[in-house]
Parts: C-alpha cells; sequence; structure tokens
C-alpha cells in the first residue's frame, strides 16, 4: 500500500471517527443540508442566467427581460442569504452542544482512569487537550463542515455545468484541477503532522506554565526566576517554531491554487475567444463559462483551506480519543471466594513502574483483622506504593491481593472505597467547606443535614480537632493556600475515619501535624471499631513503636523486621536483618 493510499484511508477513518459525535443531531444536519443544497442550486443557476439574459436580452435590447431577470436575481441573492445564515445558526448550535457533550465525555473518561495514567501525562497536557482540542472539533462542526458541504456541491455542480456548456472547453479548464488533487493528496499528511506537532507544543507550553505557577513558591524561595523564564522561554521556543511551521505547511495551499485557478481562467478565457470569433460559442455562455470556472476554483480553493482545517481537527481528534480509547486497567473482576487467615493477604505479588519495573518482587503477607502494622523502609523503598497496591490504586503485575476471602479486584470502586480508608501524603481538598470535605463522597450521610453530619464528628470525638480551624466546619476552603498543609492533613484524615472502614492506610497522616494535634488524632483513631486494622507509613518512631507488626520495605522486598528496636536497626542500616 503506498502512501497517498494509506493517507487518504487514514482521513476517511479519521472522518469515520468523527461521525459518531454527532449521532443525536440527525434532524438538525438534515435541515441544515436542505439549507445547503437551496443556497448552492441558487449558486449555481445564477451564472446560466447571466449567461441566458445576455444572448436573449441584452444583445437585443429587450429591457423588460433585462429588469425581469434583475429582480429574479435580487430574489435569488436573498434567499441565498436567508438559508446562508440559517446554516450558520443551526451548525453553530450544533457545534456547541457536541462541544458540550465531547467535554464531558472525556472528563468522565479521565475519571475512571488509573493513576498510573496521570503519572504518564501532564496535567497542563490534559487540560490543553479538554480546552483547547475540543474546541478545536467544535470550529470544524460549527463553521468548517457546512462550508466544506458547500464546496463539494459548488465544485461538482460547476464541473457539470462546464462539461454541458461545451466539454471541449470543460475538459480544458478542469484539467488544472487534477494535478491540484495529486498536489493536495501528497501533502496532507505532511501538513497533518505539522497541526500535530503544534497541538503537542501547546499542550507542553500549557504543561510547562501550569506546573510553574503551581510550585512558584518554590521559584520565590530559593529566588529562581532566572530557571523558572529559562525553562518558560525554552518551552515558549518550541511553541513558537511548531506553530510556525503549522502555519507555513498550513497556508501553502493558497497561493498554489490561486496559480492553477489563474491558469485554468486563463486557458479558458483564450480558447474561449477563439470559438466565439469562429461562432462556435456565444458571448453570454463565455461569460456563463468564466464565472463557473471560477465557482469550480473559489470552493476548490476553500476546500484545500479547510483540509488544513480538517487535518488539525484529525490532529486534535486524535489527541482527544487517546483519552477516550485509553483501556480501564483497573476493572472489576468476578472471582470465586477463597479461603484466608486474616482480613487482607498479598500472594505472590510483583508490581513495577515502566521506568522502575522491580519495585516489589514476589510478595505475600497477611494482615489479621483489628491489628496496627507499620511500614517502615528508605525513601523509595516502596512503602507508598505497597499502600497503593492496598487501597487499589494500582493492581499488582502478578500475583494476588485478597481482601475478606475475595480478590479485591471483585469489589466495585463503591465497596472498596466504602472497606479501604486511605490518607493520602500529600491531601486534596475540594472547593467548598471544610464539612463538605469532611463528608466529600460519604454516601452513608448523603441525606442527613449539616447538624446531623456535625453530631456524628462530636460522636467519633472528632470535634476537638476542628477548634484548629478558624470558622468550624464553616470555614471556607478554596483553591488557593487559605489553609495550611497541616489542616489539610486533619480534613482528609477526618474524611476517612468518618466512613469508618475496614482497612484504614495512614500514608505520612501526621506529618505536618504538631504533637498535641497529632495526640487528638490517636485518641480519634481510638474511637475506630477494634475490627478495624490500620497500616501506617510513618518517619516519626512514635508514630509505629506501638504497632503489633512492622514490616521494613526496601529493594523489592517486604520483610517482617520482628522488635522495634530490630526495624530501627534495619532502617538506619538500610537492609534487612537476617
Amino acid at each position: 500500500m503506498n502512501g497517498n493510499t494509506t493517507k487518504q484511508i487514514s482521513a476517511i477513518t479519521g472522518m469515520r471517527k468523527l461521525l459518531p459525535l454527532l449521532k443525536d443531531e440527525r434532524n438538525q444536519l438534515l435541515l441544515t443540508a436542505i439549507t445547503v443544497f437551496i443556497a448552492a442550486g441558487i449558486n449555481l443557476s445564477i451564472p446560466f442566467i447571466f449567461g441566458y439574459a445576455i444572448d436573449t436580452f441584452v444583445r437585443t435590447a429587450h429591457y423588460s427581460g433585462i429588469f425581469l431577470t434583475a429582480l429574479g436575481l435580487l430574489i435569488a441573492f436573498i434567499i441565498a442569504l436567508a438559508t446562508s445564515y440559517w446554516q450558520m445558526q443551526l451548525m453553530g448550535h450544533i457545534g456547541q452542544r457536541v462541544l458540550f457533550r465531547l467535554r464531558n465525555l472525556v472528563f468522565t473518561k479521565l475519571q475512571t482512569l488509573p493513576i498510573a495514567y496521570f503519572n504518564r501525562n501532564k496535567t497542563g497536557d490534559l487540560i490543553s487537550r479538554i480546552n483547547n482540542d475540543t474546541d478545536k472539533l467544535n470550529q470544524f462542526f460549527s463553521e468548517t463542515l457546512v462550508r466544506f458541504m458547500m464546496s463539494i456541491i459548488m465544485i461538482v455542480g460547476s464541473g457539470i455545468f462546464l462539461i454541458i456548456l461545451n466539454w471541449r472547453l470543460g475538459l480544458i479548464s478542469l484539467a488544472p484541477a487534477f494535478i491540484l488533487l495529486i498536489f493536495t493528496k501528497s501533502t496532507s499528511g505532511w501538513i497533518k503532522k505539522r497541526n500535530a506537532e503544534s497541538l503537542k507544543a501547546i499542550g507542553n507550553l500549557s504543561a510547562e506554565v501550569q506546573e510553574s505557577l503551581e510550585h512558584f513558591k518554590v521559584v520565590i524561595a530559593f529566588d529562581r526566576r532566572d530557571f523558572f523564564r529559562s525553562r518558560f522561554a525554552k518551552v515558549n521556543q518550541l511553541n513558537f517554531n511548531a506553530s510556525v511551521r503549522a502555519a507555513v505547511a498550513s497556508a501553502l495551499y493558497s497561493p498554489i491554487y490561486d496559480l492553477f485557478a489563474n491558469i485554468a481562467l486563463l486557458v479558458a478565457l483564450g480558447y474561449g475567444i477563439l470559438l466565439v470569433s469562429q461562432r462556435s460559442l456565444t458571448l453570454g455562455i463565455l461569460l456563463s463559462f468564466l464565472i463557473y470556472i471560477e465557482r469550480f476554483y473559489s470552493p476548490l480553493r476553500q476546500i484545500a483551506m479547510l483540509w488544513n482545517t480538517f487535518q488539525l481537527t484529525l490532529a486534535a481528534w486524535d489527541r482527544v480519543s487517546e483519552i477516550l480509547e485509553e483501556p480501564q486497567d483497573l476493572l472489576k473482576k468476578e472471582t470465586a471466594m477463597v479461603a484466608t487467615h486474616g482480613l487482607l493477604q498479598f500472594r505472590d505479588v510483583c508490581f513495577g513502574y515502566p521506568e522502575r519495573p522491580d519495585v516489589l518482587r514476589n510478595i505475600t503477607i497477611t494482615l489479621e483483622q483489628g491489628k496496627t502494622y507499620a511500614l517502615v523502609g528508605p525513601t523509595g523503598g516502596g512503602k507508598t506504593t505497597t499502600a497503593s497496591l492496598m487501597a487499589r490504586l494500582y493492581d499488582p503485575t502478578s500475583g494476588v491481593i485478597l481482601f475478606n476471602d475475595r480478590d479485591l479486584r471483585s469489589y466495585s470502586d463503591e465497596e472498596r472505597t466504602k472497606k479501604i480508608g486511605f490518607i493520602l501524603q500529600e491531601p486534596f481538598l475540594f472547593s467548598g467547606t471544610v464539612l463538605e470535605n469532611i463528608f466529600y463522597a460519604n454516601t452513608e450521610f448523603a441525606d442527613q443535614t449539616n447538624e446531623e453530619k456535625v453530631k456524628a464528628i462530636t460522636t467519633m470525638d472528632l470535634s476537638k480537632l476542628l477548634s484548629r480551624f478558624e470558622r468550624g466546619v464553616e470555614t471556607p476552603i478554596t483553591g488557593t493556600d487559605t489553609i495550611s498543609l497541616g489542616q489539610k492533613q486533619l480534613i482528609a484524615f477526618m474524611r476517612a475515619v468518618m466512613r469508618k472502614p475496614e482497612l484504614l492506610i495512614l500514608d505520612e497522616a501526621t506529618a505536618n501535624i504538631d504533637t498535641i494535634t497529632e495526640q487528638l488524632l490517636q485518641e480519634a483513631l481510638d474511637q475506630l471499631p477494634k475490627t478495624t486494622t490500620k497500616v501506617i507509613i510513618a518517619h516519626r518512631l512514635n508514630t509505629i513503636e506501638n504497632a503489633d507488626e512492622i514490616f521494613f520495605v526496601n529493594n523489592g522486598e517486604l520483610t517482617s523486621a520482628g522488635t522495634f528496636s530490630s526495624a530501627m536497626n534495619m532502617l538506619m542500616h538500610n537492609k534487612r536483618t537476617s
């Protein structure tokens, strides 16, 4: 299969991918198609009427015929104007509805993807896909598509009229179009590639801005504005270069098409004058012919420009569809019950990341109900990864994780999050109030009033923690740093505890909390059911001193450390003892 055929198939496949986005717009598209055919029919009939009027009325000085022709053309122009306006209105609404549905679809899909996907993709680039790339699709449906349809009809109709009026002159006039067709097919893939590079560069620029602003405190603290500027300048320059290359590629068609359109017009005019002098062609038909040539090559030139837009749309759609087609590898799996001797069990579990494939190797452990376990080890040893596997933020590469005698993968997301609580090392809060964040996605309290929720907090002995907030449960949470990191951890802690999970994982949950508040948290933990199993990751020795069992995690292995002093010895020497 040659390159041109591949590009053509790629374009057809791309168009087929875009069509499902219009499945709910059939009636509106039908109305749009009707208006397009009406407008095109009027525009195609005008040159013929114009030529007929010259030969019939102008040459014979038939003024009433000239007047009636002019009046008819005026009415036709008004109808064409009305239909064109209607087209714009219909397709504008269609484009906005498609944009609305597509953004919802993309955002909903993102919420189903595993954390590993977000580790591989920059947040700023994903934002660019949701905002910038989907808007390219909106522009295609609201503007480009109807113009593309109109241009196709005008090209086909004008070509037919050219052949009907004089087939020899028609073939000569259409010959440059075949050269343009070959040129367009041979360059479309290159233009699409340039546009894809430009979109990617825009995404990288967005990611750089988002990352730099997010960590601007660090930039200020270390007085590295120069570093910030140099990084931005580099990414901005790459975006500039990619945009220029895309613009140059997209601008290539217009002058080439102008050249061949003028060649066709010049050849037709010369040959047409010869035919008129030989009385083989009337002056009116020649003038109609020249207008039809313009009506043929003008939309052909427009299609070339629209083809650039189409290539840009396909490039944008490729970036959006990458998200929509991303496989969800954390699917629910139906499995039979398996007898275990604890709440959670790892059986020969292995796990790794693409850049680090052997984080954990053949791990087999059992966590019993109601006990407290601690994970210690050097930074990067695999503690958080182990905890993430327990909460099914990732699935093991091999082996199985059992929870309550069932494969952890057999639980629905709702079941799993209700039974397993995870307080992350870097808590994330949503805009709202402290109370709304504490009960975020807690279905047990979904129908309860704020007063009932506050009472539940008091029952769990968490009310003392609310004194750390200026306005208690009504303290507003915004996107800015209105509360401290320690306060964020308090909210995340209360959010997890209020679910009363069977397994509670604390990943450095007290790292940014003072000693007194930590004592209050411990008292709150004591209010959990005695059957609650706790897994603690902490560097503070007093936090893990009273754990029932301590595991040392490092070099892909997870080993029971035995006594507290033995665990500290392993941690200090960064190795496991025999």
